[in-house]
């Protein structure tokens, strides 16, 4: 029997989109706003899906406080706060769109959770824009 929980986590973050291959005017056509030169930002909300069988010891699939423990020091230290294409190694070379973000952010977390464990991640950049990785 699976179940799934899921932790909350915020942050905030400037970033650009820009592709360096592209023209200026090829940016702005494509991204509009979102590629100002001097970014802009975004108060992101995290959603952390973990499932997985209930442990019949602790009556968890996994400790949330542990889960909090490992978003708190490998998403958030890392990104809240700053200019993800200026501040971030993840981001130097990556356009810091929210479709990178969330599969970036999968992949730190991947490693830090069990692998018996499902990951899921959902980010909104907006109240009306969210994705999520990996898709169904």
């Amino acid at each position: 029997m699976k179940i799934s929980v899921y932790r909350k986590e915020h942050f905030n973050a400037a970033h650009r989109l820009h592709n360096p291959a592209w023209s200026d005017d090829q940016n702005q056509k494509i991204y509009g706003k979102c590629n100002l030169p001097n970014y802009h930002g975004h108060n992101y909300e995290l959603f952390v899906k973990v499932t997985g069988e209930i442990d019949p010891e602790t009556g968890y699939v996994m400790d949330m406080k542990l889960l909090s423990d490992i978003i708190q020091e490998n998403i958030i230290k890392r990104f809240d706060h700053k200019n993800l294409n200026l501040d971030t190694d993840e981001f130097k070379n990556l356009n810091p769109t929210a479709e990178n973000i969330a599969v970036v952010i999968w992949n730190i977390l991947r490693e830090k959770v069990d692998k018996k464990h499902d990951l899921k991640i959902k980010l909104y950049e907006t109240e009306r824009n969210f994705v999520e990785y990996p898709a169904d």
